[in-house]
């Protein structure tokens, strides 16, 4: 690869990774690997993302708090995002394939945001939603990502492309 994306994450990234598969005490290296890319701005989030991490008062709240880079998450306050953001809830709210209640759950939630930042500042989304351009019940980031031409990843895409490796060692 020619050059390095820059990657705009989900709550659910971190949500999920807390978990199941990253859990802070089976891979510290995952949490290590998003503080060392988010220090050097690969990697960041939103501030609505932060909120919602904030609010879960557990782990990840703690990591949110203590260890994340303070920088990481940028404010969604800026005019392209603002701007972006209108196009994508206009858009949704006009979409007759969606229920209202997806799209009035869309509205409130940081994902419109998260498309629009990614929109806005040439970034690659990363969510462990999947596409389906189908659902009514639930307006999908992918779907919108694709409609707006923001490339999604997930997070194995993420790491791999940031060449992160995790190693195992014996316990002691």
């Amino acid at each position: 690869m020619n050059q390095r994306a820059v990657f705009v994450v989900d709550a659910n990234v971190f949500i999920e990774a807390k978990n199941r598969y990253y859990a802070f005490l089976i891979c510290p290296g995952f949490w290590d690997a998003l503080v060392w890319h988010g220090g050097s701005g690969v990697v960041c989030s939103v501030d609505l993302v932060k909120r919602e991490l904030l609010g879960g008062n557990d782990d990840l709240a703690g990591w949110v708090k203590t260890t994340a880079p303070p920088d990481a998450f940028h404010t969604t306050n800026d005019a392209d995002a603002v701007a972006w953001y209108g196009r994508i809830v206009n858009w949704v709210q006009s979409e007759p394939r969606f229920k209202p209640e997806a799209k009035a759950e869309f509205a409130q939630a940081a994902d419109p945001w998260l498309v629009a930042y990614a929109r806005a500042h040439g970034m690659r989304l990363v969510t462990q939603e999947t596409p389906d351009p189908m659902s009514r019940k639930k307006v999908k980031i992918p779907d919108v990502c694709r409609q707006f031409g923001v490339k999604c990843a997930n997070t194995f895409e993420m790491l791999e492309d940031l060449g992160v490796r995790f190693s195992w060692q014996a316990a002691s």
